[in-house]
């Protein structure tokens, strides 16, 4: 698979937030689909009542 660079910004509290944050994506963008990410994230932007249910499931 072709590897892509990019420069990118992300909010956070702190640095290690940041840091946290990117890494998760980056294990989200290894295991899923480009279909399943925009799909996860177009519920967690609209749909709040699946998103709740998830962390619950998550235990978040």
């Amino acid at each position: 698979m072709t590897k892509f660079s990019f420069d990118i910004t992300i909010e956070a509290e702190t640095q290690k937030d940041a840091e946290m944050k990117l890494k998760s994506a980056a294990a989200l963008m290894q295991k899923l689909r480009p279909n399943e990410i925009a799909r996860l994230a177009e519920i967690v932007k609209n749909d709040p009542v699946k998103t709740a249910l998830a962390k619950k499931y998550l235990g978040l």
